[in-house]
């Protein structure tokens, strides 16, 4: 959740029919342009029409995350969540356009906060309270307030659901389809279906502050006594499907300049953890938090008797790997580790990342961009260039390039005609990965993680 910063709003659009009128009138907008737009760019070059294309394509992309970005709740949620995943059915100026919608914290006013606690809670409950009317934290389904038990003087987070928003996303997703089908923007009819599904579930879940409250103390069970860590304490007498409260956890954000100042043995050890959490979510607990925000962490410096600690803030987006998915998966992993290429490409004909009838240039080439990408993570240093690595052999995270060269091979390798649509856990993981090294290299560590990565796989 984002600090909260615009002017609080009194009011969200949760009712069928006005939510989805709204919704209805942006792709009918959006759906007139195209035609026009098409019209117009019967007779221009190929060269005018892919420019006019583009052009067309970012204004069509700003006016639709701009409706979106006005009706709060799932909605905002889910365009979220396609700024994320959208790498695989959407345009890039798509994806990019709903990134803005992260920016999206107005808070919802106190009134209609109060209401939702009351109505939830009780009021004999919550005269055990005090209780922040400004939120520290706001985002598309939700927000969060500092808290007191009075009879101890407790601090505690309460994290309370915009009112309706449980009810209104069956209805949002519908009414998303329909207008991104009007825009004529989905570029991967296969990968939408599958992925829409998967994140219709998703979403339903992380509505369910119970359920989120069961995956806290999951968590915290995984890793109590590892002081590496930090997980709220859960507090089931004031929390409800609608309301979460936890103990209130203080620590910094990753680009905090006091994190930074960190020297870089410090700074390690929180970028080993952060590593070695995701490496257990997915080999050790066979579930993962799915959500790569940095907003999700927290970082507090530790003192001369005790360790810097990750704070791990959110568990609604958990989701759990099908066994059959899990063994494969650690075995290709295993393979790309030990630069087992053609190891590695039998599992990954397995996962139907590739077929066996594809040509051998084309699962070479397919194998030559995996290793790049668990380069940070390999069993030697053997294939890592030498400007990815200090006078050491220690991987340097944030100098290593990684994101682009692995962008550039995959775009000269054979494999766009040949590419198959990934499995659906690994569009979640992936794009979890990638936010586990973007907050390695914001911390900028360096490390070998195939140390780490080898643990797991023993």
């Amino acid at each position: 959740m984002a600090r909260p910063t615009d002017k609080p709003i009194h009011r969200i659009k949760t009712g069928f029919f006005e939510r989805r009128m709204e919704l209805a009138k942006a792709g009918f907008i959006s759906g007139s342009r195209m035609l026009t737009h098409s019209a117009s760019n019967l007779w221009a070059t190929p060269e005018q029409r892919e420019a006019n294309n583009r052009k067309m394509l970012k204004e069509q992309a700003l006016y639709l995350v701009s409706e979106l970005g006005k009706l709060k709740g799932s909605v905002v949620k889910v365009g979220q969540m396609m700024a994320m995943y959208g790498d695989y059915f959407l345009p890039k100026e798509v994806t990019d356009a709903l990134h803005s919608l992260e920016d999206n914290t107005a808070e919802l006013a106190w009134p209609a906060i109060q209401r939702q606690l009351l109505s939830e809670l009780g009021q004999a409950k919550l005269d055990l309270l005090e209780i922040e009317e400004k939120p520290i934290a706001a985002a598309s389904l939700g927000q969060v307030h500092r808290a007191r038990r009075i009879k101890d003087g407790r601090e505690l987070c309460i994290k309370v659901q915009y009112p309706g928003v449980a009810k209104s996303i069956d209805s949002d997703f519908n009414a998303i389809i329909q207008l991104l089908t009007l825009a004529q923007m989905v570029t991967s009819k296969q990968a939408f279906d599958q992925w829409f599904k998967e994140a219709r579930a998703m979403m339903h879940q992380e509505v369910d502050y119970l359920k989120e409250a069961h995956h806290t103390q999951f968590a915290a069970q995984m890793l109590a006594g590892d002081e590496r860590y930090i997980v709220p304490e859960v507090f089931s007498e004031f929390s409800t499907h609608s309301v979460l409260t936890t103990s209130y956890e203080p620590g910094l954000v990753v680009s905090d300049a006091q994190v930074l100042a960190l020297p870089l043995s410090r700074r390690n050890h929180l970028a080993k953890a952060s590593l070695d959490l995701f490496l257990s979510e997915v080999f050790d607990w066979g579930e993962m938090q799915t959500d790569p925000n940095f907003g999700n962490y927290r970082i507090r410096p530790g003192g001369p008797k005790q360790p810097d600690r990750l704070v791990l803030l959110d568990f609604g987006a958990m989701k759990r790997f099908p066994k059959q998915f899990l063994d494969p998966f650690r075995n290709m992993v295993s393979a790309a580790h030990q630069q087992q290429r053609q190891t590695f490409i039998e599992y990954a004909i397995e996962l139907e990342f590739m077929r066996a009838d594809h040509p051998e240039e084309v699962l070479q080439n397919f194998a030559d961009v995996a290793m790049e990408i668990i380069e940070p993570l390999a069993q030697n240093n053997a294939n890592i260039p030498d400007f990815a690595l200090n006078e050491n052999g220690e991987y340097r995270w944030a100098e290593s390039n990684l994101p682009r060269r692995v962008a550039k091979k995959a775009s000269q390798a054979s494999l766009s005609k040949y590419f198959a649509l990934p499995p659906k856990e690994f569009m979640f993981m992936n794009r979890k990965l990638i936010g586990v090294y973007s907050f390695i290299k914001t911390l900028r560590a360096e490390f070998n993680g195939g140390t780490i990565l080898s643990k797991h796989l023993d």
